[in-house]
């Protein structure tokens, strides 16, 4: 074999084996985007598995009464004062309810979601009443 063979011979060589790296660099790229979409897929499960196991009661029962308490407290208070209006803050203090920022604005949600049920009216800002 002379010089001019042997220099061809490894030229091919070279050409064969960069070829080759460049497919395991393309693969290698591929895994890489594919475990890190499969990683961030993960920890959106395991963030969303601790949200609902939170929110969800360890009894597999329904929600707590309180909450559902709170709402029938509310409604009853309507029903037995059909042309009153109130305020979510008069609404807490007449139920012996805390009164304190963060309670006062679940209430304030609460009657805006039986306003928009229909079952109550606003009849000023703030202010809601039966519908009748």
């Amino acid at each position: 074999m002379n010089v001019i063979e042997l220099l061809a011979d490894l030229q091919a060589q070279h050409d064969k084996t960069a070829a080759r790296a460049d497919e395991l660099r393309d693969q290698i790229q591929h895994l890489t985007a594919a475990l890190t979409e499969t990683e961030a897929r993960l920890a959106n499960l395991v963030t969303t598995r601790k949200v609902i196991a939170e929110l969800a009661p360890a009894s597999g029962q329904p929600a707590p009464s309180e909450t559902n308490t709170a709402h029938q407290a509310i409604v009853n208070t309507f029903n037995q004062h059909p042309d009153q209006e109130f305020r979510a803050r008069e609404l807490h203090e007449l139920l012996g309810m805390p009164t304190d920022e963060a309670s006062v604005n679940i209430t304030r949600s609460r009657l805006g979601r039986l306003t928009r049920q229909g079952f109550l009216t606003q009849p000023g800002r703030g202010r809601y009443q039966k519908r009748t």
